[in-house]
């Protein structure tokens, strides 16, 4: 989602900074275009890295002898989890 708010923010920004000539009286629409440029490519940014990025489960099962500690294994699974 974050990908596409990020696009979308950049393409409002390009319109106002180069394709509208709105005369507002108190507001640059130049640099509100630029600023919406810049925030739509840091957002774009981090979408893309929040993407890519994974996280690992461990999990750990020991299991015990009914004599103690002598029988004791423990046994350990990796699995990548995807965030989403």
């Amino acid at each position: 989602m974050s990908i596409g708010t990020g696009v979308v923010l950049f393409v409002i920004g390009a319109v106002l900074a180069f394709g509208l000539e709105v005369d507002i009286p108190g507001v640059d629409d130049d640099f509100i275009g630029y600023l919406l440029m810049g925030t739509g490519a840091v957002v774009f940014v981090i979408g893309l890295v929040l993407l890519t990025r994974r996280r690992s489960a461990v999990e750990r099962t020991r299991t015990v002898d009914e004599r103690g500690v002598a029988g004791e294994q423990v046994t350990e699974r990796r699995t990548d989890v995807d965030p989403y």
